[in-house]
Protein backbone atom coordinates (compact mmCIF):
# COMPACT_ATOMS: atom_id res chain seq x y z
CA UNK A 1 0.00 0.00 0.00
CA UNK A 2 3.16 2.52 0.81
CA UNK A 3 3.93 1.81 -2.50
CA UNK A 4 1.21 2.61 -3.87
CA UNK A 5 0.81 5.88 -2.70
CA UNK A 6 4.08 6.80 -3.30
CA UNK A 7 3.13 6.49 -6.91
CA UNK A 8 0.71 8.93 -6.55
CA UNK A 9 2.36 12.14 -6.60
CA UNK A 10 4.32 10.33 -9.87
CA UNK A 11 1.02 9.90 -11.77
CA UNK A 12 -0.42 13.27 -10.64
CA UNK A 13 2.70 15.34 -11.77
CA UNK A 14 3.19 13.59 -14.67
CA UNK A 15 -0.57 14.24 -15.78
CA UNK A 16 -0.69 17.68 -14.45
CA UNK A 17 1.37 18.62 -17.87
CA UNK A 18 -0.69 16.76 -20.10
CA UNK A 19 -4.08 17.65 -18.69
CA UNK A 20 -2.94 21.59 -19.63
CA UNK A 21 -1.43 20.81 -22.87
CA UNK A 22 -5.28 19.27 -23.86
CA UNK A 23 -6.83 22.03 -21.88
CA UNK A 24 -5.27 24.81 -23.64
CA UNK A 25 -4.93 28.89 -23.50
CA UNK A 26 -2.25 30.53 -22.73
CA UNK A 27 0.51 29.74 -20.36
CA UNK A 28 -0.76 32.33 -17.78
CA UNK A 29 -4.13 30.69 -17.77
CA UNK A 30 -2.55 27.04 -17.58
CA UNK A 31 -0.64 28.53 -14.30
CA UNK A 32 -3.27 30.34 -12.76
CA UNK A 33 -5.67 27.78 -13.17
CA UNK A 34 -3.79 25.23 -11.01
CA UNK A 35 -2.86 27.82 -8.53
CA UNK A 36 -6.88 28.19 -7.96
CA UNK A 37 -7.32 24.35 -7.27
CA UNK A 38 -4.15 24.61 -4.94
CA UNK A 39 -5.70 27.53 -3.14
CA UNK A 40 -8.66 25.06 -2.28
CA UNK A 41 -6.54 22.18 -1.31
CA UNK A 42 -4.89 24.23 0.96
CA UNK A 43 -8.14 25.94 3.28
CA UNK A 44 -9.40 22.03 3.48
CA UNK A 45 -6.09 21.51 4.89
CA UNK A 46 -6.15 24.29 7.14
CA UNK A 47 -9.36 23.15 8.55
CA UNK A 48 -8.32 20.05 9.36
CA UNK A 49 -4.88 20.59 10.78
CA UNK A 50 -5.35 24.40 12.12
CA UNK A 51 -1.58 25.32 12.10
CA UNK A 52 -0.49 28.27 14.41
CA UNK A 53 0.25 30.71 11.89
CA UNK A 54 3.50 32.32 13.23
CA UNK A 55 6.09 34.59 11.46
CA UNK A 56 8.53 31.73 10.13
CA UNK A 57 5.84 29.63 8.45
CA UNK A 58 4.29 32.93 7.03
CA UNK A 59 7.81 34.10 5.43
CA UNK A 60 8.48 30.51 4.42
CA UNK A 61 5.30 29.90 3.14
CA UNK A 62 5.84 33.54 0.90
CA UNK A 63 8.99 33.00 -0.04
CA UNK A 64 8.45 29.53 -1.47
CA UNK A 65 5.08 30.40 -3.08
CA UNK A 66 6.34 33.48 -4.69
CA UNK A 67 9.24 31.31 -5.98
CA UNK A 68 7.20 28.64 -7.98
CA UNK A 69 5.36 31.05 -9.13
CA UNK A 70 7.74 32.07 -11.29
CA UNK A 71 9.37 28.39 -12.03
CA UNK A 72 6.19 26.99 -12.83
CA UNK A 73 4.49 29.77 -15.06
CA UNK A 74 8.14 29.19 -17.24
CA UNK A 75 8.08 25.94 -16.95
CA UNK A 76 5.04 25.58 -18.37
CA UNK A 77 5.96 28.82 -21.33
CA UNK A 78 8.83 26.13 -22.57
CA UNK A 79 6.40 23.17 -23.01
CA UNK A 80 5.18 26.07 -25.82
CA UNK A 81 8.68 26.23 -27.14
CA UNK A 82 9.77 22.60 -27.00
CA UNK A 83 7.33 20.10 -25.99
CA UNK A 84 6.18 18.27 -22.82
CA UNK A 85 8.43 15.44 -23.94
CA UNK A 86 11.36 16.97 -24.16
CA UNK A 87 10.72 19.87 -21.39
CA UNK A 88 10.21 17.56 -18.81
CA UNK A 89 13.05 15.30 -18.49
CA UNK A 90 15.85 18.72 -18.61
CA UNK A 91 13.37 20.70 -15.97
CA UNK A 92 13.00 17.34 -13.91
CA UNK A 93 17.10 16.67 -14.24
CA UNK A 94 17.94 20.57 -13.15
CA UNK A 95 15.98 20.34 -10.76
CA UNK A 96 17.57 17.39 -8.96
CA UNK A 97 20.97 18.85 -9.53
CA UNK A 98 19.77 22.42 -8.42
CA UNK A 99 18.12 21.11 -5.21
CA UNK A 100 20.52 18.35 -4.17
CA UNK A 101 23.64 21.02 -4.60
CA UNK A 102 21.33 22.99 -2.22
CA UNK A 103 20.58 20.51 0.28
CA UNK A 104 23.92 19.19 0.48
CA UNK A 105 26.44 22.99 0.80
CA UNK A 106 23.68 25.07 2.44
CA UNK A 107 21.66 23.29 5.01
CA UNK A 108 24.45 20.36 5.16
CA UNK A 109 22.18 17.49 4.33
CA UNK A 110 25.47 14.93 3.32
CA UNK A 111 27.02 14.36 6.74
CA UNK A 112 29.04 11.49 5.61
CA UNK A 113 31.49 10.61 3.23
CA UNK A 114 29.08 7.92 1.66
CA UNK A 115 26.80 10.47 0.34
CA UNK A 116 29.83 11.86 -1.92
CA UNK A 117 30.98 9.11 -3.29
CA UNK A 118 27.37 8.52 -4.49
CA UNK A 119 25.88 11.55 -5.13
CA UNK A 120 28.56 13.38 -6.98
CA UNK A 121 28.15 10.57 -9.50
CA UNK A 122 24.31 10.51 -9.27
CA UNK A 123 24.97 14.10 -10.12
CA UNK A 124 26.60 13.27 -13.60
CA UNK A 125 24.43 10.60 -14.46
CA UNK A 126 21.84 12.92 -14.15
CA UNK A 127 23.62 15.45 -16.04
CA UNK A 128 24.59 12.95 -18.72
CA UNK A 129 20.43 11.57 -18.64
CA UNK A 130 19.21 15.26 -19.11
CA UNK A 131 21.83 16.06 -21.82
CA UNK A 132 20.50 12.85 -24.37
CA UNK A 133 16.88 13.88 -24.21
CA UNK A 134 17.94 16.83 -25.88
CA UNK A 135 19.81 15.48 -28.77
CA UNK A 136 17.46 16.02 -31.82
CA UNK A 137 17.81 15.33 -35.60
CA UNK A 138 20.28 17.84 -37.79
CA UNK A 139 17.21 18.26 -40.22
CA UNK A 140 15.64 20.40 -37.33
CA UNK A 141 14.42 23.41 -38.95
CA UNK A 142 16.47 27.35 -37.95
CA UNK A 143 12.96 28.06 -36.04
CA UNK A 144 12.75 24.71 -34.30
CA UNK A 145 16.55 25.55 -33.18
CA UNK A 146 16.13 28.89 -31.86
CA UNK A 147 12.75 27.42 -29.82
CA UNK A 148 15.18 24.61 -28.49
CA UNK A 149 17.54 27.79 -27.21
CA UNK A 150 14.73 29.88 -25.72
CA UNK A 151 13.23 26.80 -23.77
CA UNK A 152 16.85 25.77 -22.31
CA UNK A 153 17.43 29.18 -21.42
CA UNK A 154 13.57 29.47 -19.74
CA UNK A 155 13.95 26.13 -17.93
CA UNK A 156 17.13 27.53 -16.23
CA UNK A 157 15.81 30.49 -14.66
CA UNK A 158 12.44 27.99 -13.83
CA UNK A 159 14.80 26.14 -12.10
CA UNK A 160 15.80 28.52 -9.65
CA UNK A 161 12.25 28.93 -8.67
CA UNK A 162 11.54 25.32 -8.44
CA UNK A 163 14.08 25.08 -5.92
CA UNK A 164 13.41 28.05 -4.04
CA UNK A 165 10.26 26.39 -4.01
CA UNK A 166 11.44 22.75 -2.53
CA UNK A 167 13.91 24.59 -0.08
CA UNK A 168 12.49 28.01 1.46
CA UNK A 169 10.28 24.90 3.85
CA UNK A 170 13.55 23.24 4.67
CA UNK A 171 15.38 26.55 5.70
CA UNK A 172 12.74 27.77 7.63
CA UNK A 173 11.69 24.11 9.13
CA UNK A 174 8.59 24.08 7.96
CA UNK A 175 5.89 20.97 8.41
CA UNK A 176 4.92 20.14 5.19
CA UNK A 177 0.72 20.12 5.94
CA UNK A 178 1.33 23.75 7.87
CA UNK A 179 2.67 25.03 4.61
CA UNK A 180 -0.08 24.57 2.16
CA UNK A 181 -3.00 27.34 2.83
CA UNK A 182 -0.12 30.21 2.81
CA UNK A 183 2.23 28.55 0.34
CA UNK A 184 -0.70 28.28 -2.02
CA UNK A 185 -1.69 31.49 -1.55
CA UNK A 186 1.03 33.11 -2.07
CA UNK A 187 1.21 31.05 -5.41
CA UNK A 188 -1.63 32.45 -7.02
CA UNK A 189 -0.84 36.34 -5.69
CA UNK A 190 2.58 35.51 -7.66
CA UNK A 191 0.77 34.30 -10.64
CA UNK A 192 -1.67 37.16 -11.13
CA UNK A 193 1.36 39.86 -10.78
CA UNK A 194 3.41 37.64 -13.40
CA UNK A 195 0.18 37.17 -15.84
CA UNK A 196 -0.63 40.93 -15.23
CA UNK A 197 2.66 41.75 -17.37
CA UNK A 198 1.40 39.35 -20.53
CA UNK A 199 -1.07 41.69 -22.88
CA UNK A 200 -4.25 40.13 -23.26
CA UNK A 201 -3.66 37.49 -20.50
CA UNK A 202 -7.44 36.86 -20.24
CA UNK A 203 -7.06 36.36 -16.54
CA UNK A 204 -9.97 35.27 -15.61
CA UNK A 205 -10.57 33.90 -19.19
CA UNK A 206 -12.42 30.30 -19.38
CA UNK A 207 -9.18 28.49 -20.15
CA UNK A 208 -8.28 29.70 -16.58
CA UNK A 209 -11.24 27.87 -15.05
CA UNK A 210 -11.06 24.77 -16.99
CA UNK A 211 -7.34 24.40 -15.96
CA UNK A 212 -8.52 24.14 -12.37
CA UNK A 213 -8.64 20.35 -13.70
CA UNK A 214 -5.03 20.84 -14.00
CA UNK A 215 -4.75 22.05 -10.52
CA UNK A 216 -6.54 18.69 -8.91
CA UNK A 217 -3.46 16.53 -10.60
CA UNK A 218 -1.39 19.41 -8.74
CA UNK A 219 -3.18 19.11 -5.57
CA UNK A 220 -3.27 15.22 -5.65
CA UNK A 221 0.24 14.65 -6.36
CA UNK A 222 0.76 17.38 -3.69
CA UNK A 223 -0.94 15.56 -0.78
CA UNK A 224 0.30 12.19 -2.01
CA UNK A 225 3.54 13.37 -1.32
CA UNK A 226 2.86 13.99 2.19
CA UNK A 227 1.39 10.75 2.60
CA UNK A 228 3.98 9.16 1.35
CA UNK A 229 6.88 10.63 2.93
CA UNK A 230 5.06 9.53 6.18
CA UNK A 231 4.42 5.82 5.21
CA UNK A 232 7.57 5.43 3.06
CA UNK A 233 10.43 7.83 4.61
CA UNK A 234 11.28 10.82 2.48
CA UNK A 235 14.05 9.02 0.57
CA UNK A 236 11.73 6.25 -0.86
CA UNK A 237 9.07 9.03 -1.49
CA UNK A 238 11.17 11.48 -3.19
CA UNK A 239 12.51 8.85 -5.34
CA UNK A 240 9.27 7.61 -6.55
CA UNK A 241 7.87 10.88 -6.99
CA UNK A 242 10.52 11.90 -9.60
CA UNK A 243 8.99 8.70 -11.81
CA UNK A 244 6.65 11.57 -12.85
CA UNK A 245 9.35 12.52 -15.57
CA UNK A 246 8.73 8.81 -17.15
CA UNK A 247 4.57 9.77 -17.11
CA UNK A 248 4.82 13.64 -18.66
CA UNK A 249 7.55 12.38 -21.17
CA UNK A 250 5.65 9.17 -22.37
CA UNK A 251 2.28 11.17 -22.45
CA UNK A 252 4.14 14.23 -24.41
CA UNK A 253 4.76 11.12 -27.02
CA UNK A 254 2.06 9.34 -27.32
CA UNK A 255 -0.81 11.63 -25.52
CA UNK A 256 0.13 14.99 -27.19
CA UNK A 257 1.88 13.42 -30.65
CA UNK A 258 5.05 14.89 -30.42
CA UNK A 259 7.15 13.92 -33.41
CA UNK A 260 10.30 12.03 -32.61
CA UNK A 261 12.53 10.48 -34.93
CA UNK A 262 13.33 6.91 -34.22
CA UNK A 263 16.98 7.76 -33.24
CA UNK A 264 15.34 10.51 -30.90
CA UNK A 265 13.49 8.44 -29.26
CA UNK A 266 16.55 5.81 -28.80
CA UNK A 267 18.29 8.82 -26.76
CA UNK A 268 15.11 10.01 -24.76
CA UNK A 269 14.18 6.52 -23.89
CA UNK A 270 18.13 6.34 -22.64
CA UNK A 271 18.36 9.79 -20.88
CA UNK A 272 14.54 8.97 -19.11
CA UNK A 273 16.50 5.60 -17.62
CA UNK A 274 19.21 7.77 -16.37
CA UNK A 275 17.35 10.59 -14.84
CA UNK A 276 15.36 7.78 -13.17
CA UNK A 277 18.64 5.97 -11.85
CA UNK A 278 20.23 9.46 -10.40
CA UNK A 279 17.24 10.20 -8.85
CA UNK A 280 17.06 6.90 -7.24
CA UNK A 281 20.54 7.55 -6.24
CA UNK A 282 19.99 10.67 -4.62
CA UNK A 283 17.06 8.91 -2.88
CA UNK A 284 19.70 6.43 -1.43
CA UNK A 285 21.79 9.89 -0.02
CA UNK A 286 18.78 11.38 1.97
CA UNK A 287 18.53 8.30 4.27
Amino acid sequence: MGILIGLIPALGWGLQSIVMQKIGGKYTNKTLGMTFTTVLFGVVAFLFYRPELTANLLWGAILSGLCWSVGQILQVKSFDLIGVSKAMPISTGEQLVVTTLLGAILLKEWTHGWQYWLGVPALAIIILGVTLTTIQDHQSSEDQGSNVKLGMLVLAISTLGMAGYAVFPQVFHLNGWDVLLPQSIAMMVGVMILSSFQKGNEMFGKKTWQNMLTGICFGIANIGLLFSNQMNGVAVGFTLSQLNVVVATLGGIWVLHELRSHREMKYTLWGLALVVIGAIMIGITKQ
